[in-house]
C-alpha cells in the first residue's frame, strides 16, 4: 500500500473553515476505486494545523494525483495556506491497520 501523511499549516483565518473547504475532495477522494482510507485531523498543539492520513492501494495513488478533483482540491486549498504543506510518502507492507501489541484491550 501508498501510506501518506500530510501537514497543512492553514492561514489564521482559514482554520475553522478549513473542513468545508476540502469537503468536496474528501469526498471525492474516498470513494476512489483503491482509496483505503482518507482521514484528517487537527493539531492538538497548533489549532492552524490539520494533518491528513491517507492510503491506496499500490497503483491506485498514481490515479489519485491525476485525478480531476485532486487538481481542483489543490487549487482551493492554495488560497487557505500559509506555507507548503509537508508529505511523507512511503510504499509499505499490508493493506490495513494493524493492532498495537504493547496495548492490547
Amino acid at each position: 500500500m501508498i501510506f501518506i501523511v500530510v501537514k497543512f499549516k492553514v492561514k489564521p483565518d482559514w482554520s475553522e473553515r478549513w473542513p468545508d473547504l476540502v469537503a468536496d475532495f474528501t469526498r471525492a477522494t474516498r470513494a476512489e476505486p483503491g482509496n483505503l482510507w482518507f482521514e484528517w485531523s487537527r493539531s492538538l498543539e497548533d489549532p492552524d494545523e490539520y494533518v491528513l492520513v491517507e492510503a491506496f492501494k499500490d497503483d491506485a495513488a498514481g490515479d489519485h494525483v491525476n485525478s480531476d478533483h485532486f487538481r481542483k482540491g489543490l487549487e482551493d486549498m492554495r488560497q487557505a495556506l500559509a506555507e507548503t504543506p509537508r508529505i511523507i510518502s512511503r510504499q509499505l507492507d499490508g493493506d490495513g491497520w494493524d493492532r498495537m501489541g504493547e496495548l492490547t484491550i
